[in-house]
């Protein structure tokens, strides 16, 4: 999915309302609003707040395609020079009946007009908003957020900044935001993501050429292109054609991750899961693992023996952090030519030796604390996330996956933003589980940045699927158990998507 920057979203309104088009594109996205109003309507009040530009046009322009059954008012904060677009709007409103009166001024007058309301739209503010909340917005917004009413942000909520993700310290906590046109970045950032609820894209007719023409900084995937990406086992396959990943992980202490590791490779559709891991550990991964093959890490040599019939690694996850192991990690893999996946320990081992993994088909895959030692630079501060993602993937040419409440994984092209996450995978052994898919992936002959997106939007799938049969006590097992019955069989279309 197209992922837009605030300066490249007016970029394309511009193009897109050339010619008379904002007023049809405001049409459209009144409907659109509209819709959604209706689905989370569960009394026949609806009240918009609109600010002076083109979003509180789109609140006037909503209200006025909801029948007159509904009882539609729009407190507005009226424009001094209003385009055309939201002239067309207001008309249209007044002549629907619905009702127009000033911006409540206090919290006691704005708490008063939403009282009975089942919706409540914000059309405050929009993308080109920037922080902080202008005063005057501070009492509707905060009568917003104390309000019973479902609340409904137009494009974007209030007092969140679109091209960080920040949030002011007066920002509307929505319960459902309908971006327009395009995805903004900062909806997929927290805080912003958690305070616009649930996050629906509409399709509203922007141009086609001005979206395509805008440089691809971001993308997000959607259950379409996650299923075009998503290898399918041809006809004549074997075993190993079907995917071989070598998972090299485990010691005496963690010998789960090893386990966990396999079962995510397997599950994701590996045809023959080979793991090698320590002596100590190979009990109970042979007392856990049925179908999966495990052999004992002793060198570099006999790894690259056994790598030999694998097409690709998954390396680190529970792996012991001594000398020893480190230097057969780092000699392993600076000889090994198969597409990799490193996490966990393996990133410990590599951290003073990255100069090893250039020009290399490795994906690393650390959470922040990982990411804080790997890097070089310390812990990531609030907002910084994405800066530092890129400085170290351009310092090292190494593609990077940096796990969080939005995954983002980079290659050094384009910024991808996982939407999947959940808290769900905040469980001991998810990310082995993790390291397991994307070793598949890679086997199966997907490129290191598209095997990355993929298992980790993948991942999300399988955990939101986890929890919706066992709303507590989801754990790593229960993740890689659903990867199967996760995949999208019929990737939602219209007008309408729903994000996260």
């Amino acid at each position: 999915m197209r992922v837009l920057t605030p300066q490249q979203m007016r970029a394309v309104d511009a193009a897109s309302s050339s010619g008379g088009g904002d007023v049809a594109l405001m049409r459209t996205a009144g409907e659109r609003i509209a819709e959604m109003a209706r689905r989370y309507a569960r009394g026949s009040k609806i009240v918009a707040f609109a600010g002076s530009g083109n979003n509180g046009g789109d609140a006037f322009a909503a209200l006025a395609m909801l029948p007159a059954s509904f009882e539609r008012i729009v407190y507005a904060d009226l424009a001094d020079r209003p385009s055309a677009a939201r002239r067309d709007a207001e008309r249209h409103a007044g002549e629907a009946g619905v009702i127009v009166r000033s911006l409540p001024q206090t919290f006691g007058q704005a708490r008063a007009a939403l009282e009975g309301c089942a919706v409540a739209l914000d059309g405050l503010l929009g993308t080109g908003a920037r922080l902080p909340l202008p005063q005057k917005y501070d009492a509707p917004v905060t009568a917003l957020n104390d309000s019973a009413a479902a609340v409904l942000a137009i494009d974007v909520p209030s007092g969140v900044d679109t091209a960080t993700g920040a949030a002011g310290d007066v920002c509307v906590d929505a319960d459902v935001t309908i971006t327009l046109g395009a995805l903004k970045i900062g909806l997929l950032l927290e805080p912003a993501r958690s305070h616009a609820g649930e996050l629906w894209l509409a399709e509203i007719g922007l141009s086609e050429k001005a979206l395509a023409e805008q440089p691809a900084e971001f993308a997000a995937l959607d259950d379409t292109e996650f299923m075009q990406l998503l290898p399918k086992r041809a006809q004549d396959s074997d075993k190993r054609k079907a995917g071989a990943p070598l998972i090299v992980a485990g010691s005496e202490q963690f010998p789960g991750a090893a386990i966990l590791s396999a079962l995510g490779a397997a599950r994701s559709g590996a045809g023959y899961v080979t793991v090698a891991a320590p002596r100590v550990a190979l009990p109970a991964l042979r007392a856990h693992l049925v179908e999966q093959v495990a052999v004992e890490l002793t060198s570099a040599k006999d790894l690259l023996d056994v790598a030999e019939r694998c097409s690709a690694v998954g390396i680190g996850p529970g792996l012991g952090l001594d000398d020893t192991t480190g230097g057969i990690v780092r000699d392993f893999v600076k000889r090994c030519d198969l597409p990799i996946v490193a996490d966990a320990s393996a990133l410990f081992h590599f951290a003073k030796h990255l100069d090893m993994l250039r020009g290399k088909r490795i994906v690393l895959t650390p959470h922040a604390g990982e990411f804080a030692r790997l890097s070089g630079k310390g812990t990531i501060k609030p907002g910084e996330r994405i800066d530092r993602l890129r400085e170290f993937v351009d310092r090292t040419g190494v593609t990077t996956l940096l796990k969080g409440d939005a995954t983002l994984i980079y290659d050094g092209k384009t910024m991808h933003v996982n939407t999947t996450g959940t808290p769900l995978l905040a469980t001991a052994g998810t990310g082995d589980v993790l390291t397991g898919m994307t070793a598949t992936l890679l086997s199966q002959g997907l490129a290191p940045i598209d095997a990355a997106r993929a298992a980790v939007y993948w991942h999300g799938l399988a955990a939101r699927k986890a929890g919706a049969q066992r709303p507590v006590g989801v754990i790593a097992r229960d993740v890689a158990d659903a990867l199967g019955s996760a995949i999208p069989c019929d990737p939602p279309r219209g007008a309408l998507v729903r994000i996260y």
